[in-house]
């Protein structure tokens, strides 16, 4: 499905693939957005496109000279990791309820963090630097070295899934935890105390923004990095607990090789090339998706997820969705349905069946095979994943 440009009267055009008409606080985020004077060539709407805070998840925004942290939003590098095992869904007979509760003892999940350092999260690089980040977290690298290896909350997640051809695949979507948060207040908050004093006009106070070649802009970008790497090795560690999990149970123990590995963010920012210009590209919701890029498109709990690999549209920004986006409020999914509705929706699937996680059930989401055929444009299905495992954060 290629784009439609969605009739708004602001200087720099929005493209969408939502297939839908936006809804009226959605359209007014996504003008917001497009009227800033430093967007590049247009707004990219992704098919998951819902709201957010300042701009819509699921958007995808060029910029020249400046930076909306609000933009990347407080979960700095949110996003997936999947890898392909040697294992067949055969070998998973008896096991998953076992399987689950490892996952549980292993991984702590919502606010938990891990009662002592892991040992493959204190060898990471970036502590070295924790003591460049903003001065308002300096009293936080023990609990981030706790926190490193651990799931966080909300619709965050650990599966164990089955392909088409019944091979075992295991994934998990995750972020930045307490620590990228945090940093992102503390540059959001400065971002909006400098627009105030430049009075500088927004159409938002959460679009305020920071300009290339500045303090602010440089320690916003040094401290975005750090939490996009924290967030991808966040995944590597709890990844390698997972499938340590998975050896014992289906392996023996024995250390199993992996047939194909993705870690790839959905919330975050970076510099790249576009229509031959260097600007920087946030993706709020949104994977990045050149061509042969490797991707992961979960949907709810209860649906089908998806391994993909890039087209390289260049009108997205080479970009694609990041999951099958909420269609309705946590307060209203768990208005709307009932424990009943849950577990009938997650049957055959080992997890949690307890209104703790009523949000996060199925229909609280858009079918995910309306998302991606809207996307066919952006990219190609590698792998449909069914999970038979799901712990939630």
């Amino acid at each position: 499905m290629p784009y439609s440009e969605v009739p708004f009267k602001t200087e720099k055009p929005v493209y969408s693939w939502a297939g839908h008409d936006l809804a009226h606080d959605e359209i007014q985020m996504a003008q917001n957005v497009a009227s800033l004077p430093f967007v590049f060539k247009h707004v990219a709407l992704m098919p998951d496109v819902h709201l957010g805070k300042g701009a819509l998840v699921g958007s995808v925004l060029a910029t020249k000279d400046a930076v909306v942290p609000a933009a990347v939003g407080v979960d700095i590098g949110c996003g997936m990791g999947a890898i392909l095992t040697l294992y067949t869904g055969d070998a998973l007979d008896g096991k998953l309820k076992k399987i689950r509760k490892e996952i549980e003892a292993a991984i702590p999940v919502g606010f938990e963090a891990n009662k002592k350092p892991d040992k493959k999260a204190q060898n990471w690089q970036g502590w070295r630097s924790f003591k460049d980040l903003h001065k308002g977290v300096q009293n936080l690298q023990g609990k981030a070295n706790k926190q490193m290896g651990s799931l966080g909350g909300g619709n965050h997640f650990i599966e164990v899934c089955l392909d088409e051809k019944n091979r075992v695949w295991l994934m998990l979507h995750s972020g930045s935890r307490n620590i990228g948060n945090k940093l992102a207040q503390c540059h959001m908050s400065t971002a909006k105390h400098l627009v105030r004093l430049a009075e500088q006009r927004v159409p938002d106070r959460d679009l305020s923004y920071f300009v290339a070649g500045t303090p602010e802009f440089e320690a916003y970008w040094h401290d975005l990095q750090w939490a996009q790497d924290y967030a991808r090795h966040n995944r590597i560690v709890m990844m390698a607990r997972l499938k340590a999990i998975v050896d014992r149970a289906l392996g023996g123990g024995k250390p199993s090789k992996k047939l194909l590995e993705v870690n790839c963010h959905h919330n975050y920012a970076e510099r790249e090339v576009h229509y031959g210009e260097d600007v920087y590209v946030t993706r709020k919701g949104a994977v990045r998706a050149r061509d042969n890029d490797y991707g992961i498109i979960p949907g709810s709990m209860g649906a089908k997820s998806y391994i993909v690999k890039g087209k390289g549209n260049l009108e997205s920004f080479c970009s694609c969705s990041h999951g099958a986006g909420r269609l309705m409020s946590r307060a209203k999914a768990k208005r709307s349905y009932t424990l009943d509705d849950l577990i009938e929706q997650t049957e055959g699937i080992e997890c949690r069946k307890d209104k703790g996680i009523l949000d996060e059930i199925p229909a609280a989401y858009k079918p995910i095979e309306q998302v991606m055929a809207q996307q066919k444009d952006l990219v190609e299905i590698v792998a449909t994943l069914r999970q038979v495992v799901c712990v939630k954060g």
